[in-house]
């Protein structure tokens, strides 16, 4: 049996506190926080419209819900994404009828997951998407597929304990140019960026400007 690939995120920059230090763990008393959650696991399942999955899931495009340690989006029609750990997600797969035209596939590896928190946290997003994030159009739950800071993203507001948050999850070879370029749009909010730096076996490397991805 093959032996389980270690994850590395793709965010490989070091980002010292004023201080000199390292930047801490996330918060939750409102102050405005990006995170690097790429290791979560990411599961995205296709089905159907007339297959059991459709609908035993109970998730329609555009929506989210939560579940014991997984939480689900639909965020195109046809198609779900897990994101929790990976026993969570596998537990949601294995309750559902994969028969039909259904496909499932861990996209864990493949693709960056951030989440940005804060009481403007939406300020921050209206300076990289032209979405319009007020709660009538984007209440918590919500998901939405956008470019941010032009890059493809998928988009859910998943607050935290009543703090407006967001979940951006893109592909991971865009993940460090787009972890900056929200970092950049949050400065003047006096963000405060969270990684894995520890759990990554990338070597870290001096912070930089972002520049745009080529057109």
């Amino acid at each position: 049996m093959a032996d389980d690939v270690t994850f590395e995120s793709p965010v490989i920059k070091t980002y010292p506190a004023p201080d000199g230090t390292r930047h801490g763990a996330d918060r939750h008393d409102g102050s405005l926080t990006l995170s690097d959650s790429s290791s979560t696991a990411k599961t995205i399942l296709r089905a159907g419209p007339e297959t059991g999955v459709a609908s035993r899931i109970g998730v329609g495009f555009g929506t989210s819900r939560t579940e014991p340690d997984v939480l689900i989006a639909g965020q195109r029609p046809g198609e779900w994404i897990l994101l929790g750990s990976a026993a969570a997600n596998r537990a949601v797969i294995d309750g559902l009828d994969l028969s039909g035209f259904v496909s499932v596939i861990d996209h864990t590896h493949s693709r960056a997951l951030f989440r940005l928190t804060g009481a403007d946290a939406a300020s921050v997003l209206e300076k990289v998407c032209s979405l319009d994030w007020s709660d009538t159009m984007t209440p918590d739950g919500a998901t939405a597929s956008a470019s941010v800071a032009k890059v493809t993203c998928d988009i859910i507001r998943a607050d935290r304990a009543g703090i407006r948050s967001y979940l951006i999850a893109c592909d991971r070879s865009f993940g460090q140019y787009l972890f900056d370029a929200i970092l950049d749009a949050g400065e003047e909010f006096g963000i405060t960026p969270v990684t894995l730096q520890e759990s990554s076996r990338c070597r870290p490397v001096a912070p930089g400007p972002w520049r745009p991805p080529p057109p």
